[in-house]
């Protein structure tokens, strides 16, 4: 168990992939920000406690973001694309996480 009170296995399933898009490459060029994509049911403390845990590396704080699914039509029915939940994870000072190394 770590200090949020959860197992290692739900740590390592709290982060699902790190979000690549034009805006996640801005924040990482102005700070130390790495954002990924998360578990919709995973909070704060989690989440950096499993940065933590995985990477190595101390956490500063994280903002998350709650992003509602598109709706998208096929014919005449409707449906709706998966929520999903992003967190902006900054690094304390001369911390680094260099994903390009991770995957050696």
């Amino acid at each position: 168990m770590s200090e949020t009170g959860v197992g290692k296995e739900r740590l390592l399933s709290i982060l699902l992939a790190p979000h690549v898009s034009e805006k996640t490459a801005r924040a990482s060029q102005d700070g130390n920000r790495v954002v990924f994509r998360v578990r919709r049911d995973a909070s704060k403390p989690e989440i950096k406690a499993a940065v933590e845990l995985l990477f190595k590396v101390e956490v500063e704080s994280v903002q998350t973001v709650n992003r509602e699914g598109k709706q998208k039509r096929s014919g005449r029915f409707n449906g709706r694309r998966n929520h999903t939940k992003r967190a902006f994870v900054c690094l304390k000072p001369g911390q680094e996480i260099n994903f390009s190394e991770e995957a050696k």
